[in-house]
């Protein structure tokens, strides 16, 4: 049993016992060597002084946790002139000094953490019969130091949150080498980007978003390297100005969206003018400012269905839109919008929710005459509660059969994207809805005919024709966009005439994720980078 067994330990070692049980297996060890070298003068010695047990853990053996007994033995130096006259044996093929495991043992739950990371890791170790506390894990992985990476000719830098709107840092991948992250900083200032660039002067072309941070970080740590607009940040920045106009328009925006369902009701071949829609009655601030909120939230909830109807992923989604992937999960999973309206309840109009509908069936719809009825019935409060009770009703109503529901009238951001997007990418209403916007508006025609110019040049990385539209631009809602691009107009022509951007960079964001989702937020800055750069 020896001798098979034997083949199974690290080299070096003599087996005198094993002891096994149901759960564990100890094997009582020493080493097969005759003298040991003293470790500060490396004279080899064979006076044994004494001996002493040590016990280790080591890989587990048919499901059994293993430990070694190892018998050290105490040496004394031959050496007159070494301070150290009495030392013991090393055995670094099995374990390194002072260690509780051998060399093998901490490589592989090493490799565990890397892989599930700390409390995921320990639960996995026990089941392996391995067994090591979620801290212990994490503290192989600080023990190894990370390997410098190869330098880097064209690298991309993008932030990535540590903890959403409160801390966040910079990612920095090599866009040569397979996209492979090589380093992680841990915040996204200027200084940071400036020093790590002075520390790797090999970058010749940095890839970045439109952050002015990134941007005079760049500029200082490496003043020749060529600094590469993000495109799609381009689109966003297009599309973020394009919805601040469309803004100023909500009246033109209404419009049009009435004229597009009065076109979609109309018999087919019959054509008739959309009638101009009444001036709408003025609103209290707190039912407008309850209207912009519900109207943007949406507009987020359209994109998120409409670009989940093109086959995104829930990541790619969250990570474009800015949301959450747990609230585009929950919206898609609904099928729409949360309300965020507390119910009703037995408040004080419910007491009398019978009466009131029963008037309401009897034809009397007016809020202010509901409610006079309600004071000769005892009630005691104010007419705007029985008016938001009455609108909650004439929400649950049902409509007369026939009656098609009205077209939801789309936000500002959302009408950034219908006008900018191509026939394919948007139904037939939504189309009827652009084209009756262009009709209606001479401004808003040239607006969207230079939004769409834009979008096609980034697209197809025209960047002959920048200066050109810059100049028709210059003059009309984009004013402000067209000076954030002279501003940034180096990076933003590389941007459109070379083919590097930050596109890998998201990839590498969601990974990260990924990760730092294992580390239960117990881990530092420099446990998660060892993990990152060690798993790319």
């Amino acid at each position: 049993m020896t001798a098979p067994l034997l083949s199974l330990l690290p080299d070096g070692l003599a087996v005198d016992l094993v002891e096994v049980s149901s759960e564990f297996v100890t094997v009582h060890a020493r080493s097969s060597g005759l003298i040991a070298c003293c470790p500060i003068c490396a004279t080899p010695s064979g006076r044994v002084h004494g001996r002493y047990t040590r016990p280790v853990a080591d890989l587990p053996l048919m499901g059994r946790i293993v430990s070694l007994s190892l018998q050290i033995r105490r040496f004394r130096c031959s050496q007159s002139s070494c301070p150290r006259r009495i030392f013991a044996e090393r055995l670094p093929a099995v374990t390194p000094d002072r260690k509780r495991r051998t060399v093998r043992l901490a490589q592989v739950q090493r490799s565990l953490a890397l892989g599930a990371g700390g409390e995921p890791g320990s639960r996995l170790a026990s089941l392996l019969a391995m067994p090591v506390s979620g801290d212990t894990l994490l503290r192989l992985i600080r023990a190894v130091p990370v390997q410098p990476a190869p330098p880097a000719r064209i690298i991309g830098i993008d932030d990535w949150a540590w903890r959403r709107g409160r801390r966040y840092g910079t990612i920095i991948v090599d866009l040569e080498r397979e996209n492979r992250p090589i380093d992680l900083l841990p915040d996204r200032r200027a200084e940071t980007v400036a020093a790590w660039l002075e520390a790797h002067p090999d970058a010749e072309i940095v890839a970045r978003d439109r952050a002015g941070a990134y941007a005079d970080g760049v500029r200082t740590g490496a003043p020749e390297a060529i600094q590469v607009a993000d495109r799609f940040h381009l689109l966003r920045n297009l599309g973020d100005a394009v919805g601040t106009a469309l803004n100023r328009h909500h009246r033109d925006i209404r419009a049009a969206a009435k004229a597009a369902t009065a076109l979609q009701t109309l018999t087919p071949g019959i054509l008739e003018p959309a009638l101009p829609a009444p001036p709408p009655q003025p609103l209290r601030r707190s039912q407008q400012r309850s209207l912009d909120k519900q109207a943007a939230r949406q507009a987020r909830f359209d994109e998120v269905v409409a670009l989940d109807a093109k086959g995104w992923s829930r990541s790619r989604i969250a990570r474009t839109l800015g949301l959450d992937r747990g609230t585009v999960h929950d919206w898609l999973k609904a099928g729409r919008l949360p309300s965020w309206q507390q119910p009703s309840g037995d408040s004080t109009v419910e007491v009398h929710g019978d009466y009131l509908r029963r008037r309401w069936d009897e034809g009397c719809h007016n809020g202010v005459r509901l409610w006079r009825e309600l004071r000769e019935r005892g009630f005691t409060g104010g007419a705007s509660t029985v008016r938001d009770w009455l609108r909650r009703l004439r929400a649950a109503t049902p409509q007369p059969a026939g009656s098609m529901p009205a077209w939801k009238t789309p936000s500002g951001r959302r009408a950034a994207w219908l006008v900018v997007a191509d026939p394919d990418e948007i139904d037939e209403k939504e189309r009827k809805f652009v084209d009756a916007l262009i009709a209606g508006s001479a401004e808003l025609a040239d607006l969207i005919a230079l939004a769409r110019e834009f979008r096609a040049m980034v697209r197809e990385q025209q960047a002959d024709r920048l200066d050109h539209w810059l100049r028709l631009a210059e003059k009309t809602a984009l004013a402000g966009f067209v000076g954030s691009l002279k501003r940034d107009l180096a990076a933003v022509r590389a941007g459109l005439s070379l083919p590097w951007s930050t596109g890998p960079v998201e990839g590498q964001i969601c990974r990260l994720k990924t990760i730092k989702r294992t580390m239960y937020g117990r881990a530092g800055f420099d446990l998660l980078r060892h993990r990152v750069l060690e798993a790319a």
